[in-house]
Parts: structure tokens; C-alpha cells; sequence
């Protein structure tokens, strides 16, 4: 057998069935009309802000990266929680202002904004996070065709990255943002330029379990940012730190206490150098907020052997659940935390299964060899930290399968 991640502590049971936001799996099922099915409990959500709230320096302003999770019933609840939005597409971009989130407090960031994007962009005025000297040319074109006044960020790709992150955005040749050594010479350029210029965007990594690793980091950045600063002479009006706070997806993983961060940040803060005394702060922060508040749920449909391995097969698959088959942004792949739903908590049975989905290739396996109690055709099966990089960040239309329900409760 082969372990799974750990069940986050938020679910329970009631006569054997899931609770999910207090609601019986098979009930909610039933009101989506059938599976496959994400389900994403507001109260958890709720629960990660205030916990953030608690342990971050008030001075430091939470902004939420949509690409988590763009689910628009989801974002509507989140324009009133969080003090900003990170967004990286046209499409993004239109879901935060329907949602109805201040421009003012919107970022496009991403390497490859179409002139549309930084049209829309600028006409709406969010703050572009500027990934090249290319884009700045092209966004001021823009700006002065359309008469307005573009708001203006330098993405900048750092001279380090995040210490064990599962993705490192920093250090190194990178597509994302403008190397160190040249982002305070763009910077000069577009406030030459008449732009209003938003300050810096500095993102080494994600997700990360190690404290320690992202207090070191946040440190770095803030010294890069005050470097950076002298040599525009000008202080920047926001300094996004980036994110970097992980989930415990795997077996081993332990949740992140985010306290000593926060600790570090509010000396940090008290100790800044004079360029930035002036400035805002905000950390970019998506799975964390909301990947624990997800559940897929999918049905099985077969119990099959083949070579004495036995193979449940669900309705779901890969082309919703990518990250939990392995095939984003892992090496090695492990299993994520899954379950029985309407036989939660139940006696584990002897023998490892394998959790495949219906897709015909060998990759769609969402389990391997797991332990679960006896599985039977009909049974739901539910897997955990599926609120972040799920339904959106899967290939959807792969064999024509339809798309899955979502449901937002609380």
C-alpha cells in the first residue's frame, strides 16, 4: 500500500456519511444533479482569512490570486473578504470586476498580455505588473491612443527563489517579470514616461511548508525592493512580497504555521529602510485561502482485477482533478488525501486499490494503491484540497467528458 496525504481536520461524519460544510455528501449530490462534483465550503474559506487576519501584521494587505480557484459565486464572496485581487488573463481580469472588486485594487500580472489584455487593462485601471521592457513599450502605446494615464507595476524575476517551493518563480532565467538588474531602469523609463508608476511585484515561489524558508525570503525581497528603490530614487506606493504559503497535499506534509511569519514580518516592517517607510505592502495568496475548502466528489462505476490488482473505476478523472493524477507540478507522484465519502471513517480493507478515472490513458490514476474501506459500484469517492488548481487547471474537453458541477455552501 502506498499512503495518502492527510484528510484536513475541517470534515467529519454523521452515520457514515461525509460532512461537507455540514451537509451530507449523497444530499449534495443529489442537488447537483449528479456526479462529478466540486463542492467548496465558505466557512473554511472564512476561516484561512481570519487566521491570516490573526497572524499578519495589519500593514500587510491580503490580495487573492484568482487562478486558484475563478469559480465567479466563489469570487463574489471573496471581493468582501480579501483587499485585492491578482489576476493573470483578459478572462480573469473580467470574472474580479464582475465580481464587483475595486480596479483600483486589481494586478494583472503574466507573461504574455495580448495588446486587448493591456487595453482592457488600462481602460478599466487595474495595475499592469509589467513582465518586460517589450510590454511597458507596448502598454504606453496604448495608454497615450486611448488619452489615459496607465497604471504601472515592474514584475521583477529575482536574483533568488523560494528555498523548497513546489514551484520556483525566481532566480535563474525565467519568462516571468524583468530581471533585477534591469527592473529599476524600466522603472525610471515608464515614470519618465508619465505613467503612474505602482511599485514592484516580487514572487520567488509556491508553495512552501517551511517557515522558516518564507521568512527568509519575504526578507530578501523587502531588501530587494528597498535596493531597487534608491536606484530609482522613489518609493514605491506597493511592494507585492508574493506568496508562497503551501498546503500539506502529501504524506509527510505538515500544515503551515503561518504565526512565525507573521512575527518576522512585523519586525521587518519596523525596521524598514527609509525608501520604503512610505510604501504598502500585500502578500498574493491563492491555494492557501481556498484549497482546503474543496471536495471532488465522483461515483464509482466499475470494481475490476486485472493481474491481482483491483481497480475502482469513477466518473471523474484527470480532466478535473489534474493535480491530484501527478501530472502538475510534482516530480514523483504521490497520492492526495482521499475517502469512502458514505462510508467515512470506516474500517480500512486488507487489500490496496488503485483509483483510476475514466479517461483512456494510463495517466488517469487519482489514487494508487490505496487503502480504502470495500468499495462498491455506486459508492462516492471524495478527494480533499481539491478548492485550488482543480476544475480550471485541468484539460476540461480532453475526450469529450462533461464538464463537473460546482457548488459554493455557506
Amino acid at each position: 500500500m502506498k499512503p495518502m496525504g492527510p484528510i484536513p481536520t475541517w470534515f467529519a461524519a454523521e452515520e457514515g456519511m461525509l460532512l461537507i460544510g455540514g451537509c451530507g455528501a449523497a444530499s449534495l449530490v443529489d442537488e447537483a444533479g449528479d456526479t462529478p462534483l466540486f463542492v467548496y465550503d465558505m466557512g473554511i474559506v472564512e476561516a484561512q482569512v481570519r487566521r491570516f487576519r490573526e497572524a499578519i501584521p495589519a500593514a500587510v494587505a491580503l490580495h487573492y490570486a484568482i487562478k486558484a480557484n475563478p469559480f465567479p459565486s466563489l469570487l463574489a464572496r471573496l471581493a468582501a473578504l480579501v483587499d485585492g485581487f491578482d489576476v493573470a488573463s483578459g478572462g480573469e481580469l473580467a470574472r474580479a470586476l464582475q465580481a464587483g472588486v475595486d480596479p483600483a485594487h486589481v494586478s494583472f500580472a503574466g507573461p504574455g498580455k495580448r495588446d486587448d489584455e493591456l487595453e482592457a487593462a488600462i481602460h478599466a485601471g487595474v495595475t499592469l505588473n509589467l513582465e518586460s521592457e517589450g510590454e511597458a513599450r507596448r502598454a504606453l502605446a496604448i495608454a497615450d491612443r486611448l488619452g489615459r494615464t496607465p497604471r504601472l507595476a515592474v514584475r521583477v524575476n529575482p536574483d533568488f527563489d523560494l528555498k523548497g517551493a513546489g514551484m520556483r518563480m525566481g532566480g535563474g532565467a525565467k519568462p516571468f517579470g524583468v530581471d533585477a538588474e534591469r527592473a529599476a531602469a524600466l522603472a525610471k523609463s515608464v515614470i519618465g514616461a508619465g505613467a503612474d508608476w505602482r511599485g514592484w511585484h516580487i514572487f520567488a515561489g509556491s508553495q512552501n511548508l517551511d517557515p522558516l524558508a518564507i521568512i527568509e525570503t519575504q526578507a530578501a525581497t523587502i531588501a530587494l525592493a528597498a535596493r531597487l528603490s534608491e536606484e530609482v530614487d522613489a518609493s514605491p506606493p506597493l511592494v507585492n512580497l508574493g506568496g508562497g504559503f503551501g498546503l500539506a497535499y502529501f504524506p509527510g506534509d505538515e500544515r503551515l504555521d503561518i504565526r512565525p511569519i507573521g512575527v518576522a514580518l512585523d519586525s521587518a516592517l519596523e525596521a524598514l529602510p527609509d525608501v520604503l517607510q512610505g510604501s504598502a505592502f500585500a502578500l498574493e495568496l491563492g491555494r492557501w485561502l481556498v484549497g482546503e475548502a474543496g471536495v471532488y466528489l465522483t461515483r464509482v462505476i466499475d470494481v475490476k482485477k486485472s493481474q491481482g490488482e483491483t481497480f475502482v473505476v469513477v466518473d471523474g478523472g484527470l480532466h478535473h482533478q489534474l493535480a491530484a493524477s501527478g501530472n502538475f507540478g510534482t516530480v514523483v507522484r504521490r497520492n492526495y488525501p482521499m475517502a469512502v465519502a458514505n462510508r467515512f471513517g470506516a474500517a480500512l480493507a486488507e487489500e490496496a486499490v488503485t483509483v483510476v478515472g475514466c479517461l483512456c490513458t494510463p495517466i488517469d490514476r487519482l489514487g494508487d494503491r490505496v487503502a480504502l474501506p470495500p468499495v462498491a459500484e455506486g459508492d462516492l469517492i471524495a478527494i480533499f484540497l481539491a478548492g485550488a488548481y482543480g476544475a480550471t487547471a485541468s484539460p476540461a474537453a480532453f475526450l469529450g467528458h462533461p464538464s463537473p458541477a460546482e457548488l459554493l455552501l455557506g
